[in-house]
């Protein structure tokens, strides 16, 4: 079985071509893929070669924010799967590519237990789970401990990308007073905050008025957040919700507010149910989010807009013919 897929043969360089598949097994599905995404964060690091990881050496299929149609289904699998709306983040069903995470191709194969079925989420919103639920995930790593004291958390998002609006939201779902910060005056727009702040108009801890408990660090630039350790309070906590080539902070202010350093990996198990469930009961609302649509036809242009363009939140790539 062959299929089109975006491929990254080496460095600075991206293209659809045709891939072969292998054999789909007993547990497997069979997706036609309707809807997929670029991650700003992950794929230009890998575009530039900045992954070091064995299983990422070129030539590779990238992506992990996969939507389709369950189009074939194995013998073990559910009968009802077949013919569904499911979320799928990426598959290593590749015979002459390595997959990174393998998503950006018209067709997928993988364990049944991989996908999540979107049931009433819109299917194009389903390219969204993937971020949504590293957001949780990075939250929920929060737990209460800031609460202790008996006042309203405060919290600072710097970034307001996918992942730092959808940090925002969930916060503000659990009555943290949150204030946010980025370069861009049209991302602040979109953003849902107690105080929006364009980033180098003025200091930070100035802006905020207050020390914030919480500083989530959303945009993958340690001198944004060196910027913003500052305004942290006493006994704090700093959440890195992006990917990094590396750690390079200065040491002094977090020694001097005894500052907690928390790393999320992407999602705990139950994120993406989780995340979709909040979708469809409107509890954590994403639109928005989308800001611009190419057939993926155009992935030059595409990998262009979403990597380089900062009025580019999210773009949607469409593979239906």
């Amino acid at each position: 079985m062959n299929a089109k897929a975006i491929v990254i043969p080496e460095p600075n360089s991206v293209e659809l071509r045709e891939v072969q598949l292998t054999e789909p097994g007993a547990d497997d599905v069979v997706v036609q893929t309707f809807y997929t995404s670029i991650s700003a964060g992950t794929e230009r690091m890998l575009l530039g070669g900045r992954l070091p990881h064995p299983m990422l050496s070129f030539p590779v299929v990238p992506g992990y924010e996969s939507v389709g149609r369950v189009a074939q289904a194995g013998a073990n699998v559910p009968p009802e799967l077949l013919g569904q709306w499911v979320y799928i983040g990426g598959a290593r069903c590749f015979v002459d590519v390595n997959p990174a995470w393998g998503g950006q191709s018209s067709v997928l194969i993988a364990d049944y237990r991989r996908v999540v079925p979107l049931n009433s989420v819109e299917p194009h919103q389903g390219v969204l789970l993937a971020l949504a639920a590293t957001a949780l995930h990075g939250v929920d790593l929060l737990g209460d401990a800031e609460h202790a004291s008996g006042t309203q958390r405060r919290a600072l998002v710097l970034g307001q990308g996918p992942v730092g609006q959808i940090a925002a939201r969930l916060l503000r779902r659990q009555r943290t007073w949150v204030a946010v910060s980025d370069r861009d005056a049209g991302r602040l727009e979109r953003s849902s905050a107690d105080l929006a702040t364009l980033a180098g108009d003025t200091p930070l801890k100035e802006a905020l008025g207050e020390p914030v408990h919480t500083i989530i660090e959303a945009t993958g630039s340690m001198a944004a957040l060196a910027d913003a350790l500052p305004a942290l309070a006493e006994g704090g906590t700093v959440l890195l919700l992006g990917y990094y080539d590396e750690l390079r902070l200065p040491y002094m202010p977090l020694f001097l507010k005894q500052a907690r350093l928390l790393t999320a990996r992407e999602w705990a198990p139950g994120d993406l149910v989780r995340c979709r469930d909040m979708i469809a009961d409107g509890t954590l609302d994403l639109r928005g989010l989308i800001t611009h649509t190419l057939p993926v036809a155009q992935v030059s242009a595409a990998y262009q807009t979403a990597l380089n363009d900062p009025a580019c939140l999210k773009l949607l790539l469409e593979w239906a013919a």
